[in-house]
């Protein structure tokens, strides 16, 4: 019996699914290479285990899942029922026991893939509304959680790197920075940022207008993903050769 594939035939959809798909078999890897013993220590986040990465994790993948459904049937199904309900699951999935945070990572990221899978190509235009109020087509739910994949890994303090990364997702996320930026500045007057990465021909600013008062990052496209998600302020610099001053928040 041929194995079932997913619904659309938009190569930048395609694609994108790709990376997401990547990103989670790299976020198991990292997950399945920690020891039982090993989830009650710190990762990368402040106040969180590696438990909370995982349960956090899984709970997005469950999420997300909402949202496709949400496309794939018309009945509104919010990622959360409140606004308390992340924190809350993460909080819950914390205490779980080692074996079922495995499963739930392992369980909430199939039932994503399959969502993903069976939503037929004409429904992925669909609007569903963001944790943060942001109106948005269910396409969006795949670099949603592409992000959180990706960066979690990293977060789980066991070897992930941002440099693992592939080069078209370094390059998404530079322009994903500018754009949270971006929205953020309009609506509460944050700093301009200037990103200039010494690996690309390009220069991204949050504001175009020369005499904005701005932090200038100078670094590798890698090292300013890991300086603007806040994962290293490692190789960043401003352009007279100090370290650059922590970024902006960005998610």
């Amino acid at each position: 019996m041929p194995g079932r594939s997913d619904n659309v035939t938009d190569p930048e959809l395609a694609a994108a699914l790709m990376v997401a798909r990547r990103g989670q078999a790299y976020f198991s890897r990292k997950l399945n290479e920690l020891r039982d013993v090993d989830f009650d220590a710190p990762s990368l986040l402040p106040g969180w285990s590696r438990r909370h990465i995982v349960a956090h994790v899984g709970y997005n993948a469950r999420a997300n899942a909402r949202l496709v459904e949400w496309a794939a049937t018309g009945i509104e199904t919010p990622m959360y029922d409140s606004p308390s309900q992340r924190q809350d699951e993460i909080e819950f999935g914390a205490t779980l026991p080692v074996e079922a945070l495995r499963n739930l990572s392992a369980h909430a990221a199939v039932h994503l893939n399959v969502e993903w899978r069976d939503l037929p190509e004409a429904r992925w235009a669909f609007p569903i509304v963001t944790a943060q109020g942001r109106t948005a087509p269910v396409r969006e739910t795949v670099w949603m959680r592409t992000r959180e994949v990706w960066l979690h890994a990293v977060d789980l303090d066991n070897g992930g790197s941002v440099s693992d990364f592939p080069v078209e997702l370094v390059d998404r996320l530079l322009e994903d920075l500018i754009a949270v930026w971006r929205r953020k500045r309009a609506a509460t007057k944050a700093p301009n940022v200037i990103l200039e990465p010494t690996d690309r021909d390009v220069v991204l600013a949050v504001d175009d207008d020369p005499a904005a008062e701005s932090i200038v990052a100078r670094g590798t496209a890698v090292d300013l993903v890991a300086w603007g998600t806040g994962r290293s302020r490692r190789g960043v610099t401003t352009p007279d050769g100090r370290s650059a001053p922590p970024a902006p928040t960005w998610l």
